[in-house]
């Protein structure tokens, strides 16, 4: 098809049509300079919402110092905040949240208070903790919810490894039925509201309820906030005859039904403690107990006298 387009030598523009295209051209660069300073500037990101992250093992005196940092608040805002909280706690806690205030990951938006954010943890553990499985498994083993979770607390802070878990859990009711005292020196960190590797004779005599050297069955509460795991070792803990434990050094904990075996392995960790810290101090000469992990105290147990021929339920304590 023939076009009837002059060629382009003979296209010609009138004196307007040049200051038209002229104006146009102006404005076509000045657009081409705009556009490469606009692009300098990056595009504002809506800001990604802040989170609170608890983790496994923390006891809630850790928790209400981490509210407190997170909603910039004077220090003891939260712990003063628990009679105004209205949390959904089972009867046995007394109003104590120790083991509900469930570890995991929340979010805080502007409206976020002390009060909102533990009963969210509460409520999450409530879910967690009060499910079919859960209940089931705390029926099976002869106890309630609330005692399974105070057990699992337990777990969460001996155990050295989650492999571990369901050992611990063992041990802890190989112990409860043959009516020996649980001696866990978590136990004692939780009284003495401190984090340690050691623990002397003499913190093995703090009156408190919690010192498991001297009173027999579980602590009156939670002494931590367990992970679904430590809870899963709680209902179904590993089968065996288990009456002690020790971590002899990191990635070796010793379970063992019998007392000399256990002994021997004590003062295997003695020698290992020994050899990398060196002179101990002058307080006296510590009990056993295993490495610490970064997740919290954990240690073994360290029976004064072998094993009690007398049982007893689980529910004491």
């Amino acid at each position: 098809m023939q076009m009837n387009t002059p060629p382009r030598s003979t296209i010609r523009l009138t004196r307007r049509g040049r200051l038209v295209l002229i104006a146009t051209g102006a404005i076509v660069a000045g657009t081409a300079v705009a556009v490469p300073l606009l692009s300098l500037e990056s595009p504002k990101e809506k800001p990604k919402p802040a989170t609170l992250v608890i983790p496994e093992g923390w006891r809630a005196s850790q928790v209400y110092e981490a509210v407190d940092k997170a909603l910039a608040l004077p220090a003891g805002t939260t712990r003063n905040a628990l009679p105004k909280a209205g949390l959904k706690l089972p009867n046995d806690a007394e109003g104590n949240p120790e083991g509900y205030l469930f570890p995991a990951t929340y979010p805080l938006d502007k409206k976020a208070t002390p009060q909102t954010l533990l009963s969210y943890m509460v409520d999450t553990a409530n879910k967690k903790f009060n499910g079919a499985p859960t209940a089931a498994g705390a029926q099976r083993n002869a106890m309630n919810v609330y005692q399974a979770v105070t057990i699992a607390s337990l777990v969460q802070a001996e155990a050295a490894t989650k492999a571990d878990m369901g050992k611990v859990a063992r041990v802890v009711f190989n112990r409860l039925e043959r009516g020996m005292p649980l001696q866990m020196d978590s136990t004692i960190n939780y009284a003495l509201n401190r984090f340690t590797l050691t623990t002397t004779e003499n913190d093995t005599r703090v009156e408190s309820p919690y010192n498991s050297y001297q009173r027999m069955g579980l602590p009156p509460t939670p002494i931590d906030s367990p992970g679904e795991e430590a809870m899963r070792a709680a209902i179904s803990p590993t089968p065996g005859d288990w009456l002690y434990f020790v971590t002899v050094k990191p990635g070796d904990t010793r379970f063992t039904a019998s007392y000399a075996e256990h002994q021997r392995n004590v003062a295997e960790f003695n020698r290992n403690q020994q050899s990398s810290q060196g002179p101990q101090s002058s307080q006296g000469p510590p009990s056993p107990q295993s490495p610490q992990s970064s997740q919290g105290p954990q240690s073994p147990l360290n029976p004064k006298s072998p094993p009690s021929p007398k049982s007893q339920s689980v529910a004491a304590g």
